[in-house]
């Protein structure tokens, strides 16, 4: 038999995002909606319609129409939903912007994307977002990005100016074509240069109910959030697939916080939770765990990066439930792919990303015929339906590369489908970095490092770590007569690329390995830091 598997058909909604978060508001006007406990927030189904609606009329105040494209710019807040939910009520598009970018990176965003309006906090801990704006757009990094017409802060009187103007809007009844884009997610590419995903109301909302179907999520659930909200996890999994099912959606923080996370279990009696394996292990890791009261959770998901089961093992003893199930996707899928469910078994569960979810087909493809190979046997794994991005945003060879004529997203890993059709992953096609489930390609931080002053050569890869799935390496090569070291280069990058992206590891050497012709050898580097790593751990362990 070969590596090819269909899911079960069924019916696919054929309504927008706000059309189907507003079914859910009619059906369950009075249940809790939105928690959003950094800003207090409480609202209901019918309290949160009602912000969607003078949020929209905020957006139309401001005179954006269907076609635009707005940047949201922002830890999660009840805000990022808001703006999540208004901008399909009109046909606007919503890009979403880590909020880790510093100045180049967000530059090329607003270039690139050709954003009207960007909604961003003034500041927090980490970085002083209105300095960072002003410098993406004040140098060359934002060269071209003149489109951009509104600079609207989160919390502050713009904000609020936006809100009070939409007093005198009323919204014409528009009507938005399903199949429109409605989110532009940017993801590294092995170019180096982030490219914007385009994903339509139809991926996204049937790809949330999918999931949560897969999950049993209903409206008596309280689901907590953990994944960024600008990541398509966050946005699709976690955000649409509690709010289209009528249950509630709990912020527990702006960004990850294990204690936060861990309080808001316990006082929120959250039922689900949907984490990567980092998350999962700070979370063990916290001094009170064993005093945390979570009898409420019946089911956690972990997706983002592999995940032991050793972990999964640690999980369902520490959290008191067997429901644990892996999942697994891409930004190009909107991004569920496969997944455990309540029918798989425990062995499924702790050594497989799961089978082909619903009106989805699945094949382990040779990669150079594209043909399904037999099963057992390693290839590309592909993945083709309804989730499938409309392609990538002003990158028609790009898309072509991704998507083939037949319809089949081409993933980039590498795995093997086993004969009861649960697959398992054994590496990547693509020279991708996955470190705590952020994508970090090894060309744009080679490109970063090869700026500083004293470095000929630089080279990025990515480690096995047993918290963050990898960890980002590079080796640097420095220019004659030049000297430096890791502390130094890393102080370089800090400001000029988000935290996750500087190499946690920096080593300098006097050249690397190279082929015949001239091409840097990874997989030599990666084997001889891998031998290197045991030797430490070998002596550490003998001392």
């Amino acid at each position: 038999m070969v590596s090819y598997r269909q899911g079960p058909e069924l019916p696919l909604r054929r309504e927008t995002i706000y059309e189907a978060f507003a079914a859910a508001a009619r059906k369950f006007p009075d249940r809790p909606a939105l928690v959003a406990r950094p800003e207090g927030v409480r609202w209901t189904y019918r309290e949160l319609h009602e912000e969607v609606e003078k949020t929209a009329r905020g957006l139309a105040a401001l005179g954006l129409q269907a076609g635009d494209r707005v940047g949201v710019w922002a830890g999660s807040c009840a805000e990022w939903i808001l703006l999540q939910l208004a901008c399909p009520r009109i046909g606007v598009t919503l890009v979403s912007v880590n909020p880790a970018y510093r100045a180049a990176e967000l530059g090329y965003i607003l270039r690139k994307s050709k954003m009207s309006a960007i909604f961003h906090f003034p500041n927090c801990a980490r970085a002083d977002y209105d300095a960072i704006l002003r410098e993406a757009c004040g140098g060359e990094a934002c060269d071209g990005a003149s489109q951009l017409r509104h600079d609207v802060r989160i919390g502050t009187e713009s904000w609020q100016a936006m809100i009070d103007a939409a007093s005198g809007v009323t919204l014409a009844t528009t009507s938005i074509e399903p199949h429109a884009v409605v989110n532009l997610q940017y993801t590294s590419g092995t170019t180096g240069s982030p490219k914007g995903v385009q994903l339509t109301h139809h991926n996204l909302v049937n790809n949330a109910q999918l999931t949560a179907r897969g999950l049993g999520l209903t409206e008596h659930d309280r689901v907590c959030q953990t994944f960024p909200l600008y990541h398509c996890a966050g946005y699709t999994v976690t955000s649409l697939g509690a709010l289209l099912m009528g249950a509630a959606f709990v912020l527990p923080s702006r960004m990850f916080d294990p204690r936060a996370t861990l309080e808001t279990i316990e006082q929120e009696k959250i039922t689900a939770l949907l984490a990567v394996p980092s998350m999962y292990l700070a979370l063990l890791e916290q001094p009170d765990f064993d005093r945390i009261d979570l009898s409420s959770i019946r089911v956690l998901l972990t997706g983002g990066a592999a995940c032991s089961s050793e972990l999964i093992q640690r999980l369902e003893q520490k959290f008191g439930t067997p429901d644990i199930y892996n999942v697994y996707g891409q930004t190009e899928s909107s991004p569920t792919v496969t997944m455990c469910d309540k029918e798989s078994s425990a062995e499924q569960r702790s050594t497989t990303i799961g089978r082909t979810m619903p009106n989805t087909e699945i094949k382990i493809a040779d990669v150079t015929s594209g043909e399904p190979v037999p099963l057992g046997e390693q290839g590309e794994v592909c993945a083709r339906g309804y989730f499938t991005m409309k392609g990538y945003d002003g990158e028609p060879e790009a898309t072509r590369q991704a998507v083939d004529a037949s319809g089949w997203l081409h993933t980039g890993d590498l795995g093997m489908m086993r004969e009861d059709g649960y697959v398992v992953l054994t590496g990547r096609a693509k020279d991708m970095i996955i470190r705590g489930g952020e994508n970090i390609s090894p060309k744009e931080i080679e490109n970063l490092l090869q700026t500083h002053p004293k470095i000929a050569e630089a080279c990025v890869l990515g480690l096995p770590d047993e918290r963050l799935g990898e960890i980002v390496i590079a080796w640097v090569r420095l220019k004659a007569g030049a000297n430096s070291g890791a502390e130094e280069i890393r102080a370089f990058c800090c400001g000029k690329a988000a935290h996750f992206k500087i190499p946690q590891h920096i080593r300098v050497v006097e050249s690397f390995p190279m082929t015949a012709s001239g091409k840097v050898q990874k997989f030599r580097i990666r084997a001889m830091e891998e031998e290197m790593a045991r030797q430490d751990k070998t002596a550490k362990t003998s001392n």
